[in-house]
């Protein structure tokens, strides 16, 4: 009973703590898009068409409520490039006048869509969602370009020699996958969807409502890839690292030393083609894109301090005994 009793203090006093580090670890930033927020928002694009909206129903896409959502609301960010001008390009968007030093953590649920039918896709259906931290938030961030970040980018159909990636000012054309930044390995192949490291993903079908406005949207996604299901994301800097995180499934890790450009501390979003080639296909505005919602910036680590109460408050009972 003794030590039942002594090892409910112990939990009793680790979640007091857990609630006063919650509330003293105040959000930095949020946005849920349910209110258009355009006029707050920076667009950066690279040199072919693109677009950005601030306020999408993401439910006339046939895409339910976003995991993080209140109310089962469907609006959201949604972006797309290169849709018609055939030109490399990608965009990226920043929340004006925002900058976030140190060690902070930014979450946001992500969606990514492609035009099927899957797996294969569409024409033009291999493009990237992309995010990241650290940029001035005035330079567009894509493959092609100047990077001042260190950010992730993730294939929705699954269809690239590497679906999932990390770029920074160190590895502007992407890490490789020997670089060792990346959680499923150092091997071939280690930042391909086909990789079994990433077999929790992937496997999904369009929504129903989605294939009822477009046909074309039938089949089932690669193994691997990210398309046609929600997913958390969260993206770390901690420390000397930044870390990706999906769905509770570590992606990669990049050390804050590789962003050699730093210029400013503010977050983005976007959207990238893998090359030069738009898609043909008469309804890539309505299917190929990426949706991002629900944003929170928050300090970290938190998580690290509550592990460290924890561990005291049970070391503590171990001395009452």
């Amino acid at each position: 009973m003794r030590q039942f009793c002594l090892a409910a203090a112990a939990a009793a006093l680790t979640l007091a703590a857990s609630a006063a580090l919650t509330a003293r670890a105040a959000v930095l930033y949020s946005e849920n898009f349910d209110v258009d927020p355009t006029a707050n928002w920076v667009v950066n694009n690279g040199p072919s068409d693109a677009a950005a909206n601030f306020h999408f129903d993401y439910s006339t896409a046939g895409i339910p409520s976003a995991p993080n959502s209140t109310g089962g609301t469907t609006r959201g960010l949604k972006l797309q490039a290169n849709q018609a001008n055939g030109v490399f390009s990608g965009v990226s968007v920043s929340p004006v006048g925002k900058s976030f030093s140190g060690n902070h953590r930014v979450m946001f649920d992500w969606w990514s869509n492609y035009n099927g039918p899957a797996p294969v896709g569409g024409s033009g259906s291999t493009q990237l969602s992309t995010f990241g931290i650290g940029t001035s938030g005035a330079v567009p961030q894509w493959p092609g370009g100047t990077q001042d970040s260190i950010w992730f980018a993730a294939t929705g159909d699954g269809n690239s020699s590497s679906d999932w990636r990390a770029y920074s000012p160190t590895a502007p054309t992407r890490y490789g996958d020997g670089s060792g930044v990346y959680a499923a390995g150092t091997q071939a192949g280690s930042s391909n969807a086909s990789d079994p490291y990433y077999a929790s993903f992937g496997s999904v079908s369009p929504p129903a409502a989605q294939t009822a406005l477009f046909a074309q949207q039938t089949g089932t996604s690669l193994v691997g890839s990210s398309a046609f299901e929600w997913h958390q994301v969260v993206i770390d800097r901690s420390g000397a690292s930044v870390t990706w995180t999906v769905d509770g499934v570590r992606i990669a890790t990049v050390p804050v030393a590789d962003d050699t450009a730093a210029t400013g501390n503010n977050i983005f979003f976007g959207h990238s083609d893998t090359n030069a080639t738009s898609s043909t296909d008469a309804n890539d505005v309505n299917l190929l894109f990426t949706l991002i919602d629900n944003v929170r910036v928050v300090p970290e680590p938190a998580s690290g301090a509550l592990w460290a109460i924890s561990a005291l408050a049970l070391a503590a009972a171990k001395r009452r005994r």
